[in-house]
């Protein structure tokens, strides 16, 4: 038997992944993942033993977490909105800040009864089902050219009973029809190619196909400009995420695309994260 203390296992660990920046936060998800418990377990039960098979299955994840695999990787799950979504090396991490588009999107069509919205390379589904979670009159359409994510996508609707989501497999909008989509949202892939930030922490074991667009970052966000305004109906919104930096020309690349109402919204580090604009109506 063991005789390793919770607070012990997690202070060993802690000082193992002296390399990531969030060393205890990753010990505490590890061991609760092992444990199968909630993150207060830890705290009320500080003195409970781990038991062998406990011990060592901690000490494994531990061990790849400093090897730099990513924490949601290693646990198969991230929570994101109000969901916990399984995650696998076929899909993106779902991050935080793409929660700002989820808001806006339910912002921008507020009690609207009568709306299609595709969320273009969905990845483990974060986007559409949050917001066909909020919204289950919605027709939300989760579309990714990767049959490995959209059977990841698939299995969370699934496990949350969200039935308000088709899966389509395609590059960007060419599932979709002409002038039938309310909103087209996206968290495309936006970092620079050469960017040397895609050979650091856990983004090295991510898809490179989700993360990489091109020498600036930007060819995604091109393609998906010129494909979204013939699919969008009469006064339809573009969302889309991108980088701090890149506020500006997205919101050029939409301009010259034929959009208006072009603005930039930013996230909680006051940073540009997502540009919304719409389809003229006339």
């Amino acid at each position: 038997m063991s005789s390793v203390r919770i607070d012990t296992a997690l202070a060993d660990a802690t000082r193992v992944l002296t390399d990531s920046a969030t060393a205890r936060l990753d010990a505490e998800l590890l061991l609760t993942h092992v444990l199968e418990q909630p993150r207060s377990y830890l705290f009320t039960w500080p003195e409970r033993l781990l038991d062998d098979a406990q011990a060592t299955a901690f000490r494994q994840l531990v061990n790849r977490r400093r090897d730099g695999i990513p924490v949601a990787y290693l646990t198969g799950q991230r929570e994101f909105w109000h969901l916990t979504l399984k995650v696998t090396e076929a899909t993106l991490i779902p991050r935080p800040d793409t929660e700002l588009l989820v808001e806006l999107a339910l912002d921008l069509l507020p009690g609207q009864a009568t709306v299609k919205v595709a969320d273009l390379g969905t990845g483990s589904g974060a986007i559409a089902l949050a917001l066909a979670s909020e919204r289950p009159h919605w027709e939300v359409l989760a579309i990714d050219k990767s049959p490995e994510a959209l059977a990841v996508a698939r299995e969370n609707a699934s496990c949350h009973r969200i039935a308000n989501t088709q899966f389509l497999e395609g590059s960007w909008c060419e599932p979709l029809a002409a002038d039938s989509m309310t909103m087209i949202v996206s968290n495309p892939p936006y970092i620079a190619s050469a960017d040397p930030h895609l050979k650091e922490g856990d983004v090295r074991f991510e898809p490179m196909s989700a993360l990489a667009s091109g020498a600036d970052g930007l060819d995604d966000i091109r393609q998906i400009a010129r494909q979204a305004l013939p699919c969008l109906i009469p006064g339809g919104w573009l969302l889309l995420e991108h980088g701090y930096d890149q506020g500006a020309p997205v919101r050029d690349i939409l301009a010259h695309g034929g959009f208006t109402d072009i603005r930039t919204e930013a996230d909680l580090a006051s940073h540009d994260r997502v540009t919304v604009a719409r389809r003229p109506t006339v």
